[in-house]
């Protein structure tokens, strides 16, 4: 095998698209890979200094959806531009911004599913960043990506991951097995 060393490679990466509103009321999107589940009902996302974290000092309300394919152009423009130098920033995505129901931050429609988020702690704070550990209030997800069984259809979706080795997109693929059960093989 070879040995790379170090590096962030954790396999797949989310790409999360947080919203925020600024102390006017303006909205705000960034785009973050590291994040995910912290607990049942919890998710840390690690952040940089950002338009984001400043939104989050004075409103500690904030959502955060799935990018997909359809999405990936302008998810990836939130991530590389910063809405501190870009004032049109959110007009240039051409996203249809709403008031998400349950926390005072944005809702972006063209995003399959959004989950509606409270700041709990601020880990390891600073001028550079810090770890962002926040309760999940609601999931929202289009009713055109439900399943059958109305629940939300992650294929349908086309949510995408990003390749830190590569500097890429990829899109989720198909369903391959059965989570708790198909192990039950080997028992």
């Amino acid at each position: 095998m070879k040995s790379f060393g170090s590096k962030p490679w954790v396999l797949p990466q989310p790409v999360l698209i947080i919203g925020t509103y600024d102390k006017e009321g303006k909205a705000n999107a960034m785009n973050a890979a590291w994040g995910g589940q912290w607990d049942m009902h919890e998710i840390m996302i690690s952040l940089g200094s950002h338009q984001t974290t400043d939104n989050l000092s004075v409103n500690s309300e904030f959502t955060v959806a799935f990018a997909t394919t359809e999405t990936l152009v302008a998810a990836d423009y939130v991530g590389i531009v910063s809405g501190r130098n870009t004032p049109d920033k959110m007009e240039r995505t051409g996203w249809t911004i709403e008031k998400a129901p349950n926390v005072n931050a944005p809702l972006f429609r063209e995003l399959p599913m959004t989950l509606e988020c409270k700041v709990k702690e601020k880990i390891d704070e600073s001028e550079t960043g810090y770890y962002l550990v926040a309760e999940i209030v609601n999931i929202l997800c289009d009713e055109k990506y439900l399943a059958e069984d109305g629940q939300p259809d992650v294929e349908r979706m086309n949510i995408i991951t990003y390749d830190p080795v590569h500097h890429t997109y990829i899109q989720l693929g198909k369903t391959v097995g059965k989570a708790f059960s198909d192990g039950k093989q080997l028992k």
